[in-house]
């Protein structure tokens, strides 16, 4: 019994560096939209066998990251402007949500002071012009705010989009522009949330959503990034 459930681990194990290690690859860009591989490809790719790759394969497709096809192996999806446009929408909606909620249940001193130093170290980002630091900082910041809401369902739902949203921040990258607007937002909406105001909460998420996306959908559309 020992030896089964350590060989269940090692599988596990192995699922998972096979899948953070994909995932990475898809999401800074490395394997770029439009790529196909055969199953056996991706396991000469990463040095594994292909039990741990074939499971994390379908952990990805769950994510919409890539399409799996029977004897072709996979394909990292590409994203369309319908794609982000719907992607938008769901994170509006619900971090918009969450900000209701944080504000309601009131922001505790642990992640007021987390969202303190990712806003200090965003802020010393875009002074450096490091924008795709910047980017991983803001992802942070949202993801915060998001799971100090406390819904385990709403942070599952939004989890499930989290790796598309990233992976088309991180495309536009090259052409973004010194988020300093952003930065004056993100001050914004942490004072609001400390404040207990529910409405005024979600309004300044919304408010700092809606420049942020149609900045972003704009880049795309600019730059032909989409597929």
């Amino acid at each position: 019994m020992a030896s089964v459930e350590h060989e269940q681990r090692g599988t596990a194990s192995a699922r998972e560096r096979a899948y953070e290690s994909l995932r990475q690859r898809i999401l800074l860009g490395h394997l770029a939209p439009g790529t196909t591989l055969l199953e056996s490809e991706v396991a000469s790719l990463l040095s594994m066998s292909r039990t741990p790759v074939r499971e994390a394969l379908i952990m990805l497709e769950g994510e919409h990251l890539i399409d799996i096809r029977p004897r072709r192996g996979m394909t990292v999806r590409r994203q369309s402007l319908k794609d982000l446009m719907q992607i938008y929408e769901v994170f509006s909606a619900l971090e918009a949500m969450a900000c209701r909620i944080v504000a309601r249940e009131g922001l505790a001193p642990g992640v007021h002071a987390r969202l303190n130093q990712l806003m200090t170290a965003m802020e010393r980002a875009t002074e450096k012009e490091d924008v795709a630091g910047w980017s991983e900082l803001d992802d942070a910041f949202h993801w915060a705010i998001t799971e100090a809401s406390g819904n385990e369902r709403l942070q599952a739902t939004l989890r499930t989009y989290w790796a598309e949203q990233f992976r088309a921040r991180m495309a536009i990258v090259p052409y973004r522009p010194l988020p300093v607007r952003s930065n004056m937002e993100h001050r914004r909406l942490v004072e609001v949330l400390v404040s207990g105001d529910e409405s005024l909460a979600a309004q300044a998420l919304q408010s700092h959503r809606e420049h942020a996306d149609a900045m972003a959908i704009e880049l795309f559309r600019a730059h032909a990034l989409s597929g």
